[in-house]
Formats: structure tokens, C-alpha cells, sequence
């Protein structure tokens, strides 16, 4: 098994990526491949993987979902996903606000990497995507305990169906446990896949509020 595991190879030849036809602003740069992720009709182009690190720098990761992209004049741009306060990744980005996200598009061949930090977004903005969400779906933010041990499966079920019903012809209001996220980067990495393993990877870094662009070797 090991064997055919190493034996598994994939040649990247679709595109190339070239600093002189990527734009200056890597937020405007990101729209141009999410929205041709998008077109390519990639299933959920908005999964990405967020790492974070608990107090003492031990790593965890997982798969969340890009729920938007604030971007105005002046102000660093933000990443904006949605999620359980109480969660073992909130815990972790309240103790240490430096995070990651990465985007992987395999079918284009290409990743984007995105390094900086977090905070929660105001309580109108959790708020209005919070009712903007089908209502399965806001119901079940009230029924898990998001990263805590529960019994069983059954757990879940009666937590529902309480919840369910004490919510019964009213409007679900938003727990005061859940929210959303917004993180500023502060580096971009674009990959595009090459043959050979030669790989293009160009690379924006925050500086004094200016973003600087560079190739990085492969």
C-alpha cells in the first residue's frame, strides 16, 4: 500500500501565472480565480482549510466555508466565515488570534494560501447572515455543543427536537455562541501547478500598508 501511495503523481500543465499578468492588489487577484473556480462549476470553490494554534503553538485544522470578502479603501481586506464561539477553533483564535487559510482548487491545479490574523466580525453582521441561513440550519446551531463530548447520536436528535419545538412559530434567534470570523491577511500566496514540478508562486506581503509582490522559487 505504501508503495502505491508513493507511486501516485499528477503532471500540472493547464496555466501559468507570471507576475507581470497578476494584478497589483492580491484581494483583486483572488476575485479572478475564485470567480473562475466558480465557473468551472468546482464543487463549494468557497471550502477552505483553516489552521489554527492553541496557546502553547500546537496546531489543529479543519474545513470551513468562505462566507464573504470585505475589501475598502484604507483598510486591510478580510476573509469572512461563520462559526461556534464555544468550538475548539474558537477557543484556539480567542488565545491566539494568528491563523491560516488555504484554498485548494485541484481541478484548476492551483492553491491559494492566505496568512494573518483574526477577529469577530460585529454582532449586526452575525446577525443579518444568521437569518439569512435556512432555518435547519439555525436551529442546529442551537443543538450542537460544538467540539464537546456528547453520548451519543441520540443527543443530537432530543437537542433538536427541544429546540425545534421551542422555536415553533417564531423567528430563531441568533445564540449569543455563534458568529462570524474575519481574517486580515497579511500574506497571499498564489499557486499555480507547472510541469516538472517547477511550479509558479507568486507571493504578496503586507508591508506599511502596502502590498509587495514577488515569485517565490517552487
Amino acid at each position: 500500500m505504501s508503495a502505491s501511495i508513493a507511486d501516485m503523481r499528477q503532471e500540472y500543465s493547464q496555466k501559468s501565472l507570471d507576475i507581470s499578468d497578476a494584478a497589483s492588489d492580491p484581494v483583486e487577484q483572488f476575485h479572478q480565480w475564485f470567480e473562475e473556480a466558480r465557473n468551472a462549476q468546482l464543487p463549494e470553490p468557497n471550502a477552505m482549510h483553516l489552521a489554527t494554534a492553541d496557546s502553547e503553538g500546537r496546531p489543529s485544522g479543519r474545513i470551513v466555508l468562505l462566507k464573504g470578502i470585505e475589501s475598502q479603501t484604507g483598510y486591510r481586506p478580510q476573509f469572512i466565515f461563520y462559526t461556534n464561539y464555544q468550538s475548539r477553533k474558537g477557543d484556539e483564535m480567542e488565545k491566539n488570534p494568528n491563523v491560516a487559510l488555504t484554498f485548494f482548487w485541484a481541478e484548476l491545479e492551483r492553491q491559494v494560501r492566505i496568512a494573518g490574523t483574526i477577529a469577530k466580525v460585529d454582532e449586526v453582521t452575525s446577525t443579518e447572515y444568521f437569518h439569512s441561513r435556512p432555518r435547519a440550519s439555525q436551529i442546529g446551531a442551537w443543538v450542537s455543543p460544538q467540539s464537546e463530548p456528547i453520548e451519543n447520536r441520540e443527543v443530537l436528535d432530543q437537542r433538536k427536537t427541544q429546540f425545534t419545538e421551542k422555536f415553533a412559530n417564531q423567528e430563531v434567534p441568533r445564540p449569543p455562541h455563534w458568529g462570524g470570523y474575519a481574517v486580515s491577511p497579511l500574506s497571499i500566496e498564489f499557486w499555480q501547478g507547472r510541469p516538472s514540478r517547477l511550479h509558479d508562486r507568486i507571493y504578496y506581503q503586507l508591508t506599511d500598508d502596502q502590498w509587495q509582490i514577488q515569485r517565490l522559487a517552487p
